[in-house]
Order: structure tokens, then sequence, then C-alpha cells
């Protein structure tokens, strides 16, 4: 073995040792995308960011450059054929429009879009993830679709128009596949900067719907109370030091369903920074309570159902949280929506929150608000 190898041995040792010495909190905290350098040197990444991925794609040495790097193999690429090295034969995929299942439907919807933008690129934000390589990954990956309308949409002919517009894709993922998915898109910022009507495209779509299919709704009483009772407490913490998932749900139980606008202050910091879904973007907690309002007002039995929780980050460096949230409510108030409908509405949103000093200093929220528009004029 010449000095070269050896040199090479001693690295590939040394990384070894130190994934068998680090601890799974180390890695929360070491692996972020924010500690990865750009998509050319994902498959140069320092020893100190990676982790045991046996059973993965080779290529990759942590869960970020996986989720970060296959999404370009497909998407940028064009490796539409990689969905068979990447996605189970039965994978579900919960869309805000439903359910897709089966990887023979998820690689039609991936044909489909490449041929609406054939420039489209996916600049990824944020990744924050859970798990391990023998239990699954849960990752929650934030990211920027841009790209040039020059196909066919559902929406219509090519219109040439350039687009940019945020999405969060939850994959869980086991043994170099995902099995898997939660994705919701800012559809309504693409149909806007496609330069169509929202609220008559809206209107037209979902009586297209209607008319092609047997639309069996059961809508119960939202589970935002029990008949006359208040809402139900969020439960004391389980952990004595501080629990970043458990302060994000307490918080938005709190705000979101117990109708405490004023606890905002104990959870944000007074200027954080605020991007949600149709380009909202705003800093401060009083444009924050305007917000909560501006949906409250339309669906005033307003219910946010809590469905998963990962995060990386230490209290050093700041703790990044991705919740998985649904919403109920019927459309019985006035607001940005027009007059009530009478409609009841079921959507799927994702938030990431940085939290820093005990307190939240940023918020990246996406829900599909075109599904929403959809259901209100159904």
């Amino acid at each position: 073995m010449d000095k070269g190898e050896m040199m090479a041995e001693d690295k590939r040792k040394s990384k070894e040792l130190r994934i068998s010495t680090s601890k799974p909190g180390d890695e929360k905290s070491r692996i972020t995308l924010s500690n990865l350098t750009d998509i050319q040197f994902v498959d140069d990444t320092d020893g100190e960011l990676t982790q045991s991925m046996e059973g993965y794609n080779p290529r990759y040495k942590n869960i970020v450059d996986y989720i970060i790097g296959v999404t370009h193999e497909i998407w940028e690429e064009h490796g539409i054929g990689k969905l068979y090295e990447y996605y189970a034969n039965t994978v579900k995929m919960h869309t805000a429009s439903g359910l897709k299942f089966g990887r023979e439907a998820v690689i039609a919807a991936t044909i489909e879009s490449q041929a609406s933008f054939p420039d489209r690129r996916l600049f990824g934000e944020e990744v924050i993830w859970g798990g391990n390589n023998v239990d699954g990954f849960y990752t929650s990956h934030r990211l920027r679709h841009e790209g040039t309308n020059r196909g066919w949409t559902p929406y219509g002919p090519p219109t040439g128009k350039r687009v940019s517009y945020r999405a969060i894709a939850d994959c869980f993922c086991l043994r170099n596949m995902m099995v898997e998915e939660w994705i919701s898109r800012d559809e309504l910022t693409l149909v806007m900067q496609l330069g169509l009507d929202p609220v008559q495209t809206a209107k037209e779509m979902a009586a297209k719907e209607k008319d092609s299919d047997l639309q069996l709704r059961i809508a119960g009483d939202i589970d935002h109370r029990v008949g006359q009772l208040p809402p139900e407490p969020w439960p004391e913490a389980q952990s004595e030091g501080f629990d970043p998932e458990d302060f994000i749900g307490r918080m938005m139980h709190e705000i979101w369903n117990w109708r405490l606008l004023n606890k905002a202050r104990e959870y944000y910091h007074e200027n954080f920074v605020f991007d949600g879904p149709t380009q909202r973007s705003f800093k401060g907690v009083g444009e924050f309570q305007t917000y909560v309002l501006s949906l409250l007002s339309p669906f005033p039995d307003l219910s946010i159902h809590l469905d998963h929780f990962c995060h990386v980050g230490d209290e050093r460096a700041g703790y990044r949280v991705a919740t998985r949230w649904s919403m109920r409510g019927t459309h019985t108030g006035y607001g940005m929506y027009g007059e009530p409908t009478g409609n009841p509405i079921r959507l799927m949103g994702f938030s990431h929150h940085v939290i820093k000093d005990g307190r939240i200093e940023s918020e990246s929220t996406v829900f599909d608000e075109f599904v929403l528009l959809k259901q209100i004029f159904a």
C-alpha cells in the first residue's frame, strides 16, 4: 500500500470512528442543510457530516445529502426512471387534492409536471429530519420551484410565463426507498403567475371535478372541542428540559385552537419573519395576529390537528422544527374568501419554525390555497 492509499485508508477509518462514537443527538446538530455546501459538492461531504447510511445509495453520506441529491437526479437531471430505484412500488403520496397510490402514478405525475415546465429547477431551502437508517428516516424538505410554462398544465395550454413558488414534501424513507410522502405546493401562487383568475379557475375546476366523480362528503362535527366544552388543554411536557417539538405544538394549539392570540408574544420574537402561502410575507407579532384572524374569520369553527413533528439543531445553534398539520372548518363567516358558502373544508399544511433564545425567530408555512378555494366553491 503506497502513501496515498494509506492516507485514504486512515481517512476512511477516521470517518468510521466519528460515526461509531457520535451520539444521535450529535447528528441532529451537525447534519443540517445550513451546514452543507453547494449541490455540486454532494459527493465530497466532509467526514464530520457523515452518518450511517447502510442500505442507501453509497453516493450519499447523510440523509440531507440523500434528499437533496435524489431530488436533483429525478427532476433536474430528468432521471425519471430513478423513481424505480428510489420509490417503493406501493408508495402512498398524500397531496392536498387526495391520495396517489403506487409508483406508476408518481411516475405519470412527474412526467406531466416536467413536460409542463421543462426547465424546472428545485432549490432546496431546508431539510429537517428524524430517525435512522434502520428504523427509517422521516424528512421534511422545503424547496422552491422555478421554471417556464412551455407545456400543457391542468389549467390549459402553455402561457410562456415564468413561475416561482414554494412546496414542502415530507417523506418516510426505508432501505433507500420512499414508502410514503406528504406534499403541498403553493398552488394559488402558481395559478396567479400563469395569469389566470384564481376564483374563476377554482369554480370551473370544482365544477368539472364534481361532474366527473361521485363526491361522498361526510362532514361531522369539527373536533375543535366536544359539545359546549372548551378545547382540551395541551398535555404537560414529558421532559424537564426544553422540548422544541412540545414548544411548537403547544403554541399552535393555544393560538389556533384556543384562539389565544395574545400568547403570540410568549412564543415569537417581536420582529420574527414569516413566509407563507400565496406570497404572504411579513415581520412582527402584530401582523401575525392579523394573519391568524384572516383565516379564523371565514372559518369560525377552524380546528388544527398536529399530525407529525421532527427537529434538528440544538440550544446553541437554534432548533429547526418541522410540523405537518391538518385543518378542518366550515365556510360560514365573512372574510377574504367572500360570501359564506357553508361548505366544509379539509386541508393539509406544513410549517417550519426556527427557534432561538427560547422563541420563534422565523416561520415558513405552506398549504394549497387553490384547493381551499375549490372546496369553498364546490
